[in-house]
């Protein structure tokens, strides 16, 4: 696990969240961090749960792909370029990393995706047991 040995649990928080909820990832972050399923120790002021989605964040859009094992090589390496819905342009550099993390968990939300797509929300059994198919997706607001 190349980001973190704990994000399936907080990925997992994440999503019950969402479900229950419909905020964004800040604010599931938040809501995470008062509740502290993972028992970090906050006595150091340490933001444990928004370090973690950040990265997670940071990732994902600079190559963290679904379908193969992640390596932690980066696709992008220079920087990023973001296109708002007005048109402004805005560019990250990769030594602008804080800002580019603020960015992303500031401007990001989870989207339920198409349920005919990647069998979403179906139930199937697997060595007798019974799961429920969810899918995650993060969208810019």
């Amino acid at each position: 696990m190349y980001v973190d040995c704990c994000l399936p649990e907080i990925v997992s928080q994440l999503v019950l969240h969402y479900y229950s909820s419909m905020q964004n990832v800040k604010e599931i972050t938040e809501t995470i961090k008062n509740e502290n399923p993972l028992k970090f120790d906050y006595s150091d002021n340490q933001d444990f749960y928004e370090h973690k989605v950040k990265r997670l964040l940071t990732e994902c859009t600079l190559g963290l792909k679904p379908a193969n094992i992640w390596r932690g090589e980066y696709e992008a390496t220079g920087g990023y370029l973001i296109v708002k819905k007005d048109g402004e342009v805005v560019c990250y550099h990769i030594y602008d990393r804080n800002q580019f993390e603020n960015y992303l968990f500031n401007n990001t939300r989870f989207e339920t995706p198409d349920p005919t797509r990647h069998l979403f929300g179906n139930i199937f059994q697997e060595n007798g047991e019974f799961f429920i198919k969810f899918n995650l997706q993060i969208r810019f607001i």
